[in-house]
């Protein structure tokens, strides 16, 4: 079926559809390690790309590849790469797009492993990198070098809910001919998509909102071009961060109700932020469907929604969050995003941990932040959990 023309839901449930011979409505699992040539010359030819088809899973597989092809449409890109977790493509991408001598420019918030792998393994081979407030453009241009070679944003950022405008900075990246990729894990193809926006890279920790239901986890990569694709394939080859194809079936599962999932989760969302920016003990609340937000206006222009994600912090510091965790029965107290169910935790003692404490604080993850995923349950009910827990803190 091709689905190019058709509108967004169709493609969830029907893009990158593998057709097998028993006519499955769903894509079955071909849970196998090798493939069988059907002679000498046959494997020949698929070694050296002058027939297609499948070799052997880690390099391809007709579960996993009707995934990537999936994501790909909905992310209006060339072709997906599936990864065995989100951090199986960040450093799929890091691999295949930097070596010794070169420079990155990232996100001063984001995600904790994303920096952490970066300054803490990719920088003993000689890869530079450097950390900012992408928001500000002008931080943006300072930052670049001439060795400069890919521009790795990540909006909104983990977990301060900080937005980059994406169209401007790859418009300066464009002139010195450096690569942008956007972590885009937050929003998922439903809310932005970066690729339209100029960017040439994408990529998700499908573990959140595009699996949808805290059961796998795995990562995808979409690119602009079919050579990005193949530095970026050749690089997950040789690392050997490919998905598994039960992960596959069951991300293509998930992925079906993503603009479900997350319709609800906005909806509940909007309402959590109005009621936590009103209430006496919050301090501060970052949610970008709020006009108080910083990047308010830039979130209604690039994205087609807020999302469902919250930071906040709460009077009485690190403390007062402690207490509040602790405190909360529906909310599930774990790591994580963008499931089904509500989940909370507390960024400084937990995924950003690996960062140095002025690390964190130049980043402006402070002690006392708090991420709020807000999941698909009755709103009343989540408030309801706030207010009780609250009024411990």
């Amino acid at each position: 079926m091709n689905t190019t023309n058709m509108d967004f839901n169709t493609k969830l449930v029907h893009a990158g559809g593998y057709e097998d011979q028993f006519g499955s409505a769903t894509v079955p699992i071909y849970q196998t390690s090798t493939f069988a040539f059907k002679n000498a010359q046959h494997g020949a030819d698929l070694f050296a790309g002058r027939d297609k088809g499948y070799i052997y899973t880690r390099i391809g597989n007709p579960t996993i590849d009707a995934l990537e092809r999936n994501i790909a449409e909905l992310e209006n890109g060339y072709r997906g790469i599936a990864t065995a977790s989100g951090m199986g493509a960040v450093n799929s991408v890091y691999f295949a797009l930097l070596k010794a001598g070169d420079h990155m420019v990232s996100t001063n918030s984001v995600y904790g492993p994303s920096r952490g792998v970066m300054e803490s393994f990719y920088a003993n081979f000689g890869v530079e990198s450097s950390y900012v407030d992408t928001s500000d453009i002008e931080k943006v241009k300072a930052a670049i070098k001439p060795n400069t070679k890919v521009l790795y944003l990540e909006t909104p950022s983990n977990p301060t809910m900080l937005l980059t405008d994406i169209e401007a900075c790859t418009a300066i990246a464009k002139e010195k001919g450096i690569v942008v990729v956007v972590d885009n894990t937050f929003s998922s193809p439903f809310l932005q998509k970066p690729l339209d926006l100029g960017a040439d890279v994408v990529l998700h920790s499908v573990t959140k909102f595009i699996n949808g239901h805290a059961d796998i986890v795995g990562g995808i990569i979409v690119s602009k071009t079919p050579e990005l694709d193949a530095r970026i394939r050749k690089a997950m080859i040789m690392l050997g961060t490919n998905m598994d194809p039960h992960q596959a079936f069951m991300v293509i599962r998930g992925v079906k109700t993503l603009s479900i999932r997350q319709e609800r989760a906005e909806e509940n969302a909007r309402k959590v932020a109005d009621y936590l920016e009103k209430h006496p003990k919050i301090d501060w609340i970052k949610y970008p469907g709020l006009a108080s937000h910083p990047q308010f206006e830039l979130a209604k222009k690039q994205m087609s929604g807020f999302g469902s994600m919250i930071s906040f912090g709460l009077k009485g510091g690190f403390e007062a969050g402690k207490t509040l965790m602790d405190s909360v029965h529906l909310a599930i107290l774990a790591v994580s995003l963008g499931g089904v169910e509500t989940l909370i935790q507390h960024p400084a003692s937990m995924t950003h941990a690996g960062l140095s404490k002025e690390a964190r604080e130049a980043a402006d993850i402070t002690d006392g932040l708090v991420r709020f995923s807000v999941g698909i349950e009755s709103v009343n009910d989540i408030i309801a959990d706030l207010e009780q827990a609250l009024a411990k803190v």
